[in-house]
């Protein structure tokens, strides 16, 4: 699914997971099935309870070895121990996968190859920090965490995913990196099974179980209950945020005309001050700025505002069809956008040109545009926010495998290429348990005008399933007369369609109609309100606890 972009880092996010490798080790096996030896019934009960769970029970039960004497060891110690032993594999990886590089000559293989590398990095930095947050909490509140835990292991997921999705066009060097992750794969898979139980497995070894409900605290940013901003957020950072930019004494300034400290956003970025704390905030004046913009992992606290969306553009024409790889045309972090425009001029025979890729924590964007043809908007990874934007694109153009929330926002449809099919989103989680999916709520989905005399001849579809467990929610939303009565298409064959999760509920216009709708197992017309709840910004992305801080308007509920 590539092209121009902006690339925005991780910020003080932790994963726990593992990725890529060319080792091979004793914990490789098979989904457990009624074949052979059952493995939980020939090790301790302590570890039969924590891996009970888990798809991969021998993998679990190799990696919870040390464990399995130890009848006074913790929930704690043997969630210590999943993680653990990912990151043990995960680094192992990290000092093989240079011999995949090496071994590979061809230009694109390579690229495929360094996206691959750079995925693991990211893996291996969160992991680490996962590993200390886990450290650092004590045993009655340990449950507490799930939410942060799970968000953490679906991003590693992804980033799995991703390779292998990088590779998907060489066979060789696909199946080398598909062998080389599935140790890591199984063990990420058994960890995020593990978190999802956790309250489970507390009543089996008899602990109180400590949770509130909804109202988990964020690892990572201590909040102030009382307004629901950040803490290291100053009074003056919480009037910047929820005003007009007016009187706003940025940082950094950047204009092509001279006017700011400025010229480019890349400059005003390097200028990050080493060891920053608190919030760095970058004006960016009206104009066109062409350039590949990085955020890195330790520029935290980025808030970036513009003129408005259609003034102040960063703009690119990078895409698969000029050989550059998804990876390679964007990336993402977590950081607050506002009045700003992204776009990818790739065009529709650009194919895969991506205009924004957004892959760490606590992200938002707000009356931003993001514009392109296929793949325009890649929601790689963990929570993120869209309020008040316009997005657009033709095929599979709102996608990845991030827990996402789009409201209040207008999804336009553009003509695609010659025998090209429109299909809005294609979301990518790949693992049931995964608390992702792409939510769009209270939106316009709408042709643009080229679109409009061809709307019933170019078929348009609400999404389809790019992976095995793709979940996509629209509701409260208007939708117009050119979606395809059946709402939702195939990828290929029956694949996915009894195992994703799609869902429609209170939505309007003359496209809303559900009765001709796809008769597929993992489709349903939700009608009760309670139902729709779950998938609402405050439960489905913790948004209680964050969005406060962004600065952006924001619904929890539903509209209505």
């Amino acid at each position: 699914m590539g092209g121009k972009l902006i690339l925005f880092a991780v910020a003080g996010v932790a994963v726990v997971g593992a990725v890529i490798g060319l080792i091979s080790t004793d914990v490789m096996h098979k989904k457990t099935s009624g074949e052979g030896k059952d493995p939980l019934a020939t090790t301790s009960k302590p570890v039969a309870s924590v891996c009970s769970s888990t798809d991969y029970k021998e993998s679990c039960v190799n990696s919870m070895s040390g464990l399995a004497n130890n009848q006074s060891a913790t929930p704690k110690e043997f969630i210590q121990a999943a993680i653990e032993y990912a990151q043990k594999e995960v680094k192992a990886a990290l000092d093989k996968s240079g011999t995949i590089s090496k071994a590979v000559n061809q230009p694109k293989e390579k690229m495929a190859v360094d996206d691959c590398q750079d995925l693991l990095q990211f893996a291996v930095d969160e992991l680490e920090a996962s590993m200390s947050s886990v450290g650092d909490s004590d045993l009655h509140s340990m449950t507490d965490r799930e939410a942060e835990l799970r968000n953490w292991l679906s991003a590693v997921i992804s980033y799995q995913q991703s390779c292998i999705d990088g590779c998907s066009e060489h066979d060789d060097l696909n199946a080398t990196m598909s062998n080389g992750l599935l140790n890591a794969t199984q063990l990420t898979s058994n960890a995020l099974a593990i978190v999802s139980t956790m309250s489970d497995i507390f009543k089996k070894f008899k602990i109180p179980v400590n949770i509130t409900a909804n109202h988990r605290r964020l690892l990572d940013v201590a909040y102030d209950d009382k307004h629901g901003y950040p803490r290291w957020l100053s009074s003056v950072d919480r009037k910047l945020l929820a005003s007009n930019n007016a009187g706003v004494t940025p940082n950094a300034v950047v204009a092509q005309d001279g006017s700011g400290q400025y010229k480019t956003i890349g400059a005003a970025l390097a200028a990050y001050p080493k060891g920053n704390k608190g919030r760095y905030t970058i004006y960016v004046k009206a104009g066109v700025y062409d350039e590949y913009i990085t955020v890195t992992k330790d520029q935290v606290n980025v808030f970036m505002y513009g003129d408005g969306p259609r003034k102040t553009m960063v703009t690119g024409s990078k895409s698969n069809a000029k050989g550059i790889t998804t990876m390679q045309t964007a990336v993402g972090a977590g950081f607050v956008a506002k009045g700003m425009g992204f776009q990818n001029t790739a065009g529709p025979e650009g194919h895969q040109a991506v205009a924004l890729r957004v892959q760490s924590d606590m992200s938002a964007f707000y009356n931003c545009r993001i514009d392109g043809y296929q793949d325009s908007l890649y929601t790689q990874t963990h929570r993120q926010f869209y309020r008040n934007c316009v997005i657009s694109g033709t095929v599979d153009f709102i996608f990845g495998d991030g827990a996402v929330i789009i409201q209040n926002s207008l999804i336009i449809v553009r003509m695609p290429g010659p025998g090209q099919k429109n299909t809005v989103t294609a979301q990518g989680r790949s693992d049931k348990r995964e608390p992702t999916g792409i939510v769009i709520q209270n939106c316009r989905i709408v042709p643009e005008q080229k679109l409009f005399p061809q709307r019933f001849q170019v078929q348009t579809f609400l999404g389809r399933p790019w992976k095995e467990y793709s979940m996509t929610v629209i509701m409260e939303s208007q939708l117009a007369d050119f979606v395809q009565p059946a709402g939702w298409m195939p990828w290929q064959g029956t694949f996915a369609l009894d195992t994703l999760f799609y869902r429609e509920y209170a939505n309007h216009g003359p496209g809303a109609n559900t009765a001709q709708r796809v008769r597929w197992g993992g489709y349903k017309v939700i009608t009760n309100r309670n139902e729709a709840l779950p998938y609402t910004a405050g439960p489905f992305i913790q948004g209680d606890q964050w969005l406060k801080g962004t600065g952006a308007p924001f619904i929890l509920g539903l509209k209505s």
